[in-house]
């Protein structure tokens, strides 16, 4: 076969893969390929709640939430086509041992120009008269939150990006990544030795496997991540804000064609193997959190269940994504570890990844403290 050279490969075609690609190949003059093992969006994108907002814990990943909310409101502007952008707002609500961390992290997120605000038991009330609102002894409201459409958000930046001259490979499986006195100098695949000098690596919870023979992996987890859809009932059948619930543990927002989708704040916390895990929704899963929505809106607690997906989370050892260089060897990067916000985070963490590889510092939103390197220095993440 004839010999493939890029500038840059990017490993992975999911929204974060995508999302760099389309933001190296707006560089003029830089070759960029993608390459991933199936079809574009097939792995932990098709299954993600593509929830985008703000309300993150810690200050770097909430300054990448911040980037990328705007830039999911100006998607045809910025990209052209649609990405199925639907704004719903978002009601946190804490009981009365979480107050103190909903204030501070509200007070994080404005001091990043988060359209964000500490509201009252009222105010829910009035945004949401189907709400109970009896326990909550703090509430913030993010008016700017939303979703998207997750195949339609990674289609449509993976077309702009080939039009602006990028290349995709499917069906191409990375066998090993080829490093020559310290350096990258390509991949081995399945259809051969593609050559480049910076690989970025937006694999999820398939990092590791390429980071391992490196003697330089991350240590992430792979955990399963249920999601229910239920149809709403005729009380509900305008819709409703979405809620992220520090009181019963649940995460729930409006959905198209009169659903709900929900799911936990905090995933199970059993190891799973991303090739092989069950896409089913147990049955007693769908019951528990239909009683912990229905504890916020009485109303969901007669909703049909639809339909539900598993997906995959990876965990870092702090919880907090990988967005940076890969310490020791020149040309890899890694943006992965995102523990199911990387969608949220995909505009801006792609922005970051095409500044690294290109000038050699991220500009859009400083992502140092994302660095792999804090994980040898023992210097993790704490939340803020």
């Amino acid at each position: 076969m004839s010999r493939i050279i890029a500038d840059v490969i990017i490993v992975g075609g999911g929204i974060v893969g995508c999302s760099a690609a389309f933001h190296l190949a707006r560089r003029k003059g830089t070759r960029v390929l993608v390459v991933e093992k199936g079809p574009l969006g097939s792995g932990t994108t098709k299954r993600s709640g593509a929830f985008v907002r703000a309300a993150h814990a810690h200050p770097a990943e909430a300054r990448l939430a911040v980037e990328s909310t705007k830039f999911f409101q100006r998607w045809k502007e910025i990209v052209g086509g649609s990405c199925g952008w639907t704004p719903t707002g978002l009601i946190v609500v804490a009981p009365a041992e979480h107050a103190a961390r909903l204030r501070e992290q509200t007070a994080q997120l404005q001091a990043l120009g988060a359209d964000a605000q500490i509201i009252s038991r009222g105010d829910v009330r009035d945004l949401q008269p189907a709400a109970r609102v009896d326990d909550i002894a703090l509430a913030a409201h993010e008016p700017s939150a939303g979703f998207v459409d997750p195949v339609l958000a990674t289609q449509s930046l993976a077309a702009r990006a080939k039009e602006l001259g990028a290349t995709f490979k499917t069906g191409t499986m990375v066998k090993s990544i080829r490093i020559e006195y310290g350096r990258v100098v390509g991949i081995e695949t399945n259809i051969g030795l593609i050559e480049a000098l910076n690989v970025v690596l937006c694999t999820s919870a398939w990092t590791d496997r390429l980071l391992k023979p490196l003697k330089a992996e991350i240590g992430l987890r792979a955990h399963c991540a249920p999601i229910a859809f239920f149809d709403r009932p005729a009380d509900l059948r305008a819709g409703h804000c979405a809620f992220e619930d520090w009181t019963t543990g649940a995460l729930f927002r409006p959905h198209t064609f009169g659903l709900t989708m929900g799911a936990l704040n905090t995933p199970p916390a059993d190891d799973a193997n991303p090739d092989s895990f069950d896409e089913a929704v147990a049955p007693a899963f769908v019951a528990d959190l239909q009683q912990r929505i229905a504890a916020r809106l009485p109303a969901m607690a007669n909703a049909r269940y639809a339909r539900g997906h598993t997906g995959i989370y990876d965990l870092t050892p702090d919880d907090h994504a990988v967005v940076g260089r890969v310490p020791g060897i020149t040309g890899l990067f890694v943006a992965a570890g995102f523990g199911g916000i990387g969608f949220a985070l995909a505009p801006a963490v792609g922005a970051c990844i095409g500044e690294l590889v290109a000038d050699g510092e991220a500009r859009t939103v400083d992502v140092r403290a994302l660095e792999m390197a804090r994980f040898k220095t023992r210097d993790v993440l704490r939340d803020a």
